[in-house]
């Protein structure tokens, strides 16, 4: 398998797996905890989170065909940065209140959107 595959299914089954964790975190441990604005919040991040989990496993698998895909590379590297930036601020938000992380939100989203566009960009590409 391409080292390139090999990293972003591993990556990507690891970002699943604290998905997973996260998601129980908040349904058992936070629903009487947080206000419901927070709670929406971490929810709407583990989503987030586990989506973008399943779209680096899928880049992984992509990257067995196009090993050598600059873009394919840089989609998995933004769709990582999306879940730390996007979901990572919002379960700040949601447990410390820490508003001001707001602000990075929106970063987390454009790399997610970068990454996707990129993913289509790599597929536009293969031969």
């Amino acid at each position: 398998m391409p080292a390139l595959a090999k990293l972003f299914i591993l990556l990507g089954a690891l970002a699943g797996a604290l998905a997973v964790v996260l998601g129980a975190f908040g349904a058992h441990a936070l629903r009487a905890r947080l206000a419901p604005d927070l709670l929406r919040a971490f929810e709407t991040a583990v989503q987030y989170h586990f989506w973008h989990a399943l779209g680096l496993v899928a880049i992984g698998i992509v990257a067995i065909h196009l090993p050598a895909s600059t873009a394919l590379k840089w989609s998995g590297w933004l769709m990582l940065a999306g879940i730390v930036l996007f979901s990572g601020s919002l379960y700040v938000l949601a447990l410390a209140g820490t508003r001001w992380l707001g602000a990075v939100t929106p970063l987390g989203g454009t790399a997610f959107i970068a990454g996707w566009l990129l993913l289509a960009l790599a597929a536009a590409r293969a031969g």
